[in-house]
């Protein structure tokens, strides 16, 4: 073979699209509505047990459910058997992520880390001012960013409003960093802590940082001391897709803190393992959920994949990232059952997903 065969051959392999290779992550294109598919047949899944995920999530109130496979859409389904008319549901659909929105918020203040803004390590009255709560000055300042990170700041939770962030709803009961407990209003607090140090909105430091790197269109929108993230079950896909890709989309490197990043997805202290930076963590010895303070000897999803870690919110609203499979799995929705935190709806659910993909 002559020396112009072989650089026409080294070219032409230069030239090879990315799309050649199977296992390659792909990203949907920011700015378009155009998201490729790819059937789950041609995964090699158990197709005749699709029906029976189906009928599972509709007679549970399912709005939203999606399943991405290396980024493309393998399973996109919309409805639910009682929801009809006004409203149905689809693509376009906003819908709120209750708590899943933490996980992002996790990321946010990820993204003011490596820019300068916050310093995880520094007291929270740094940015929120003295007597942001009731406490003695001395508790209150061995509260740090991280503490909010982690739902250790040692708030009192026996209070009749675990949202109310006004000062007299947040008394001490122990020191930062010995308790576990699932507060809302000290994670509420983060966004605060967020933007003093920004200088803008919350929704304007979303938008800018990944909304408009990832295609993202959701929305923050305040409801009584709430601030809750609502956008399409495609938004919060994409969202996984970001975390599955470890902080980039694509090329677009978005998170570059790695230390931090690793943080977010790994145990953050001893008393909950299942706990990291705002996300539930799979596949760990024992885990505390949301409303009390017992810990229990088993993980958050024992018929799901181990290495899975996940945003979780209120009335079923799930974000499961899932390394091991290059794995999205997106659930929206009411209520699935009676459960303050449906965590059995969600174990059943990776049941019927396990039937499939195994």
């Amino acid at each position: 073979m002559n020396r112009f065969a072989i650089l026409f051959l080294l070219l032409l392999a230069g030239c090879k699209k990315s799309d050649d290779n199977p296992d390659a992550l792909y990203f949907p294109p920011v700015g378009s509505q155009s998201w490729e598919t790819m059937t789950p047949a041609s995964l090699g899944w158990n197709t005749s047990a699709l029906n029976d995920l189906y009928y599972f999530l509709d007679t549970h109130n399912t709005r939203a459910f999606i399943i991405l496979v290396n980024g493309k859409i393998a399973v996109e389904r919309y409805g639910g058997i009682e929801i009809t008319g006004s409203d149905a549901f689809n693509a376009g659909s906003f819908w709120y992520w209750a708590s899943a929105g933490k996980s992002l918020t996790s990321f946010l203040a990820g993204i003011a880390r490596q820019e300068g803004l916050v310093n995880i390590e520094n007291k929270t009255s740094d940015y929120l001012g003295k007597g942001w709560t009731s406490m003695p000055e001395a508790k209150e300042d061995l509260i740090k960013v991280r503490h909010q990170l982690t739902m250790t700041t040692g708030i009192d939770y026996n209070v009749a409003d675990l949202d109310c962030t006004d000062p007299s709803c947040l008394n001490y009961k122990a020191d930062a960093g010995t308790q576990w407990f699932y507060h809302n209003a000290a994670y509420t607090l983060l966004e605060d802590v967020i933007t003093s140090a920004y200088g803008g909105t919350y929704n304007s430091f979303t938008d800018s940082r990944i909304e408009s790197r990832t295609g993202m269109s959701g929305t923050w929108i305040r409801s009584g001391y709430n601030n809750v993230y609502y956008s399409t079950a495609r938004d919060a896909a994409r969202f996984g897709l970001l975390m599955l890709n470890r902080g980039s989309w694509g090329t677009d490197r978005i998170m570059t803190d790695e230390a931090y990043f690793n943080s977010m997805i790994t145990s953050s202290q001893n008393i909950n393992p299942s706990y990291g930076y705002l996300f539930w963590l799979n596949g760990k010895s024992s885990v505390i959920y949301p409303g009390i303070a017992t810990s229990f000897p088993l993980s958050v999803a024992p018929d799901a994949p181990a290495d899975l870690y996940a945003a979780m919110g209120k009335n079923g609203q799930f974000i499961d990232i899932i390394p091991s499979l290059k794995m999205v799995v997106v659930r929206m929705g009411e209520a699935p059952d009676a459960s303050l935190v449906p965590v059995t709806f969600h174990n059943d659910m990776w049941k019927k997903i396990s039937a499939i993909i195994d």
